[in-house]
């Protein structure tokens, strides 16, 4: 299911992609999301998953949704089979594509190529639904982690994880890179606030923890 040939090719991309300028137009919230925290991931990545518990905790503190999306480093050897288990998961909901993300991140230093699937099955058994025997058959969700990939290098990625905070506001930037981590809180205050402002009647605040 690896495809070589994207992960050279990508390789390539991945280093000439930096000299174009950057284009940002995609980093905007959902539909119905004021703010959001925005992602670029690799399920092989130590440091996605070392970032995940912190923004799942923000996400959950300020009631605003993460979006993923996969950008499987060539370097990794079972990164990309991953995310075309996370596509086809997805497929059934997005709630069981990100568990399965999490899950990665979870199990992340025993996974290796021989036994990605053997944890994929676990997962599917413990979450009542099936793993089928091929389980991208014609590539279409090769396709779409490949992308999400370009969508990335279009962005002007370096690094996983990539994390913003971006907003729907009109004026100003309306993204943040989440470079040091501890400042997260304080930016996704920012942003609330700043895209409150257009809004008297919104107001920037976080969800108490019960």
């Amino acid at each position: 299911m690896l495809s070589r040939t994207f992960l050279i090719l990508a390789a390539v991309m991945l280093f000439a992609t930096f000299s174009y300028s950057a284009d940002t137009s995609s980093l905007k919230p959902p539909p119905g999301a004021k703010v959001a925290i925005v992602e670029f991931i690799d399920l092989q990545c130590p440091d996605c998953a070392a970032a995940n518990p912190l923004l799942k905790e923000a996400a959950k503190t300020y009631n605003i949704p993460i979006v993923r999306h996969d950008f499987p480093l060539p370097k990794h050897n079972w990164s990309f089979d991953a995310a075309v288990i996370a596509k086809y998961f997805d497929g059934q909901s997005k709630a069981l594509g990100n568990a399965w993300r999490d899950y990665c991140f979870e199990n992340q230093p025993a996974v290796t190529p021989e036994n990605l699937r053997s944890y994929a099955e676990k997962f599917a058994g413990a979450n009542h639904t099936m793993l089928p025997f091929v389980v991208d058959p014609d590539g279409k969700l090769a396709s779409e982690v490949k992308a999400d990939f370009a969508l990335g290098q279009r962005v002007g990625i370096e690094h996983t994880p990539t994390i913003y905070v971006v907003s729907n506001k009109t004026l100003g930037r309306p993204f943040v890179e989440v470079v040091d981590r501890s400042k997260l809180y304080s930016i996704i205050d920012d942003m609330m606030a700043q895209s409150s402002s257009s809004n008297p009647k919104a107001k920037a605040t976080r969800v108490a923890k019960k």
